[in-house]
């Protein structure tokens, strides 16, 4: 029986490895920051020592020679640490450190082939993504943080991929809350994300999957940035790609269910029309 491999690429302190657990026979995160290695490495020192997870820490690079290279840890926002030197004006806001490399392929080639591979690497995403293509890997699964519509036609006219998604960032905890997902092992198994997680992907994220046309649509009016665009092949998709507007009507409808439920939260308690919006 193939193993069914999750890559987890900018792991940053861990927060959707419970998930990808459930999703997995094997999960391997790879995170640059040492110390977020070492929180990940104490909190799930029993899947580590399963066999069910590898912790890389490193830095994932594109292409060129394993070692020693410069990275960027933010001072404040470690979800702002990057491989990319930052612009003179924003610099003295990280720490330069010297931290060990390995390419993408090399990472794949020793693990085995992706079933999904999730991709959040600052400023580095596109470049990851070419490198995969390049390589001729292009798992059943992928996502993509999009601050840049390169990344989506990257997907489209390199990875051959033609059924989409689209999960907010800023909205993941909250629309994503007690949320139902389909385990490795077929069981049905609510879950919940904590904030700065990417969250579920696959047949797991809400909503039906779109074709390239519409979807182009879709981030035009949604915009790009916090934003993850998941892809697939529509022969592998459970549920064929819908309408435009059925996709807008549904992606509306969660977001103003996150809103409401955000609201709540903040305010401590739950009028009658917020219980209905957040139902």
């Amino acid at each position: 029986m193939t193993t069914q491999v999750i890559y987890d690429l900018g792991a940053n302190n861990g927060g959707d490895i419970p998930y990808y657990l459930l999703k997995g026979d094997l999960v391997v995160a790879v995170e640059a920051n040492p110390a977020l290695c070492d929180l990940i490495q104490a909190k799930f020192k029993v899947e580590i020592e399963q066999g069910r997870l590898v912790v890389e820490n490193c830095v994932v690079k594109a292409e060129g020679e394993s070692g020693e290279v410069d990275f960027y840890i933010h001072n404040v926002h470690h979800v702002l640490s990057q491989l990319p030197r930052p612009d003179a004006d924003v610099i003295d806001g990280y720490e330069q450190v010297s931290l060990p490399s390995k390419t993408i392929a090399d990472i794949i080639g020793q693990y085995g082939p992706p079933h999904y591979i999730k991709i959040d690497i600052e400023h580095y995403d596109a470049q990851i993504l070419r490198a995969l293509f390049a390589a001729d890997i292009r798992p059943p699964y992928i996502s993509s943080e999009s601050h840049s519509i390169e990344i989506f036609a990257l997907l489209v006219a390199q990875g051959g991929y033609d059924a989409f998604k689209l999960v907010d960032g800023r909205t993941v905890a909250e629309v994503y809350a007690n949320h139902t997902i389909t385990s490795h092992q077929g069981e049905k198994i609510a879950i919940s994300f904590p904030g700065h997680a990417a969250g579920p992907f696959g047949e797991d994220v809400e909503g039906p999957w779109m074709s390239g046309s519409d979807f182009v649509q879709v981030l035009a009016i949604e915009g790009l940035g916090w934003k993850d665009i998941h892809a697939t092949h529509r022969h592998q998709a459970a549920t064929k790609p819908a309408s435009l507007l059925k996709h807008l009507v549904g992606y509306v409808d969660r977001k103003s269910k996150a809103k409401s439920r955000e609201m709540i939260k903040r305010f401590g308690k739950a009028l009658p029309w917020g219980r209905r919006s957040a139902a």
